[in-house]
């Protein structure tokens, strides 16, 4: 009786077991039919502002470096950090021993030319004798207003003195005495994709903030528009200046300056249909078409709060997927949420 209980049991764990098995199978191949589901949103092209941010640091319009062309002890330096000069000004006195050599050098050439001259005019000296003579005293001149200018150094531009690397007696070392900055005007140099090459016009005006003055506006104007497009990064360069008539921007200051290429006519997707490829900077969006989702590659735009526009990479009337997009590979069958 007991054994054939036993075997009695056994039967029912066995078709139990098969019971179960089958059922596990059952679900899998449920869960392997079953298509993705997905959320679509449907998107078309609309008019959208070409707004563009570039960040620059401010630059002087002119930076001058102060220095000999020798080297020489310094005597005087008689502006500091923070003073204006005019185009002109003295602003360093050098050693000035070896100038009245070469001065004295050169009044003696000067009498030797005229000795020599007065001969010549009197048939006492000969044309080489004198054209020797004349090139002799020139030599000197030259050499003479060359040392000149490196003994009393003035200042090139009008601008405001923003370094200063030596004081009275130092010898100079290689650095520049002084650096000179032309602040009025300043300048920005953005780098612009080449896509906007043929928008972006001289002349035009350019809305710049700068970080220390938080969001007041001041008006700089496109100086300059380089001819030719970096073939590494597709940019050119554009050279932005503001008057700084209050001189209030200084070189070194960190601005946003905002272009406005006026509007283009692009598709705008909700951001969540937005995909970025992992191991790359690429973007996708998945398009959905008679039951299946195609994997688009798209440039972005502008960000337009929870929207992006897209340059390229969807067609105006499609629908995108803006939920679901874990599971899906180009060519996925899918089930859409109504």
């Amino acid at each position: 009786m007991k054994k054939n209980i036993y075997v009695i049991a056994l039967m029912a764990a066995a078709v139990l077991s098969s019971c179960g098995a089958s059922t596990k199978e059952e679900a899998a191949t449920k869960k392997v039919d079953e298509k993705p589901r997905v959320k679509l949103a449907s998107v078309t092209s609309r008019p959208v502002e070409q707004i563009q941010e570039y960040t620059a640091t401010v630059e002087a319009e002119v930076k001058n470096n102060i220095a000999p062309n020798t080297a020489v002890r310094i005597d005087k330096i008689y502006v500091e950090v923070g003073d204006r000069v005019s185009k002109g000004q003295k602003v360093v006195q050098m050693d000035a021993s070896t100038l009245t050599q070469a001065r004295l050098q050169l009044e003696n050439q000067e009498i030797e030319f005229k000795r020599l001259d007065e001969l010549y005019k009197v048939g006492g000296a000969s044309k080489s004798e004198w054209d020797a003579s004349k090139t002799s005293l020139e030599v000197r001149k030259t050499a003479y207003e060359t040392l000149l200018e490196n003994t009393t150094l003035k200042s090139p531009i009008s601008g405001v003195v923003t370094a200063r690397n030596y004081d009275n007696g130092d010898m100079y070392g290689g650095q520049p005495v002084l650096v000179v900055e032309q602040i009025t005007p300043v300048k920005l140099m953005i780098n612009v994709s080449e896509s906007y090459f043929t928008k972006i016009k001289k002349g035009a005006k350019v809305d710049v903030k700068l970080d220390v003055y938080g969001d007041e506006s001041f008006i700089g104007q496109i100086s300059l528009v380089y001819p030719t497009i970096d073939a590494v990064t597709r940019t050119f360069p554009v050279e932005i200046k503001l008057a700084n008539g209050d001189q209030r921007v200084r070189p070194g200051m960190f601005a946003r300056a905002t272009i406005d290429f006026g509007a283009e006519e692009n598709v705008v997707v909700p951001d969540q249909a937005v995909v970025k490829q992992a191991g790359s900077g690429d973007r996708y969006v998945f398009v959905y078409k008679d039951g299946k989702v195609s994997h688009n590659k798209v440039e972005l735009g502008r960000r337009m709060g929870t929207e992006y526009e897209l340059k390229s990479g969807v067609e105006s009337n499609s629908q995108v997927v803006i939920a679901g997009q874990v599971r899906l590979v180009n060519g996925t069958e899918v089930e859409v949420e109504k």
